[in-house]
């Protein structure tokens, strides 16, 4: 174990030290200890912290603050691990329910970046209930890494766009049609602004900006 991990555990040992052990800002703290095998408990006492803001009572302007200073969770993880356990809690709630996490093996405990994976696949067009399904029991039955989880997911979602050629065609072009209107956008009122153009350029810009708005609306 590193120094700094060792650190880290010390400093949380150390703030547990004066709280009841049935409070949850107790129980937050000892779930940070077993990250690990405990996200998921500790992402559902962190959910219930942010619900109710209870992180202001113990002495935290804000959620980011008492995260990061109070378990040593950056910014980004402790945003993933809240949206990794409300999907499950939403989405998955069996999973939940049946005690699943308790029952198996540390190594086949889903990382809260495969849950985060899974929630961000729920929410892709280009997938349909199968596609989720295989997902689904890659990610909560066999374990699978999020990396290779996250590489499979491209690779699928890439084969479902090839199938729809003309529908990725309409994706792309309409990503494209939007990036060139709002830097149009932005030159014309720095044209504007500068006088750097004639009035009757400026009014062509404008029709052009109004075509492809009508385009991407």
């Amino acid at each position: 174990m590193s120094s700094a991990k060792n650190r880290s555990l010390l400093d949380i040992e150390e703030k547990m030290k004066g709280l009841e052990p049935e409070s949850l800002r107790y129980h937050i703290l000892d779930s940070a200890k077993n990250f690990k095998t405990s996200w998921i408990e500790l992402g559902r006492s962190l959910y219930s912290a942010w619900k109710d803001k209870l992180y202001k009572e113990w002495g935290y302007n804000n959620f980011d603050v008492y995260s990061s200073k109070e378990i040593g969770i950056r910014k980004q993880t402790a945003l993933k691990l809240l949206r990794s356990y409300y999907f499950l809690e939403k989405e998955e709630p069996d999973y939940l329910r049946q005690g699943y996490v308790e029952s198996t093996e540390a190594s086949r405990v889903p990382s809260y970046e495969s849950v985060d994976l899974l929630r961000l696949a729920k929410k892709n067009r280009n997938l349909d209930s199968q596609d989720y399904a295989k997902l689904k029991k890659e990610v909560f039955q066999e374990g699978k890494d999020a990396r290779q989880a996250k590489k499979d997911l491209t690779m699928l979602i890439r084969q479902r766009e090839e199938l729809e050629p003309q529908e990725a065609f309409q994706k792309k072009k309409l990503a494209v049609l939007k990036r060139f209107l709002g830097a149009l956008k932005s030159l014309k009122q720095q044209a504007e602004l500068e006088k750097l153009l004639p009035y009757p350029l400026i009014k062509e810009a404008d029709e052009l900006i109004k075509k492809i708005q009508s385009e991407v609306s």
